[in-house]
């Protein structure tokens, strides 16, 4: 289904779905970041490994970002996440869609906004157990609530218009700053001018060498 829409872009006004090559842009809208919560304690042996199981390393030209999983809220949309990092998917992706005081959005192979990977998409996994504030990982999907496939967003400040209307699938706990520091695109549309950041590589901590 994810290949015969193109990502939709949602403003504060409505829904406004652009077409190109038959496809509708996923896409995370201002119209429409979550902060971990409090989970179980881990201690004794084991717990490290577990940790690093659900932990992201993002590497960008500035530095590296640290990201909390939350298989608790989302745990078939953080599988989809970890099975293509450890792919090397999202490796040199484009950050092809980032609105200034709002979302970096990322994950598309074809750097269009159109594109995904080649599984299924997901159903959604929408919470009221966690908000979008700064740092929030979430996934981006067309006006179909069950459209997520591989493209994610990090907020770069709150953004409540979004819960329980787009999966959190973790958090940044680390590099923020260099999520901050991502080229900036249109402040309405988030276009990137020119040539777009991209992720330079992303591997789970528990593969980390």
């Amino acid at each position: 289904m994810m290949r015969s829409l193109r990502w939709a872009l949602i403003l504060a006004t409505g829904l406004l779905a652009g077409c190109l090559n038959g496809k509708t842009d996923k896409t995370v809208t201002e119209s429409e970041s979550a902060k971990p919560g409090t989970q179980s304690e881990m201690s004794g042996p084991g717990a490290e490994t577990a940790e690093a199981e659900n932990t992201l390393l993002l590497d960008l030209k500035s530095g590296q970002v640290v990201i909390r999983l939350r298989p608790d809220l989302a745990p078939e949309h953080v599988k989809r996440i970890k099975k293509l990092t450890r792919e090397g998917f999202y490796n040199g992706h484009k950050f092809h869609r980032v609105i200034p005081g709002f979302m970096a959005q990322t994950g598309d192979p074809t750097g269009t906004g159109a594109g995904g990977s080649d599984y299924h998409d997901l159903k959604a996994e929408f919470t009221n157990k966690a908000k979008f504030e700064r740092g929030t990982l979430g996934m981006a999907r067309s006006s179909h609530p069950d459209s997520a496939n591989s493209q994610f967003f990090i907020c770069f400040k709150a953004s409540p218009w979004l819960n329980r209307k787009y999966t959190i699938v973790g958090q940044v706990v680390k590099g923020m700053e260099f999520v901050d520091k991502i080229k900036k695109g249109d402040p309405e549309s988030g276009e990137v001018p020119g040539k777009p950041d991209i992720i330079v590589k992303m591997q789970m901590a528990a593969d980390a060498k």
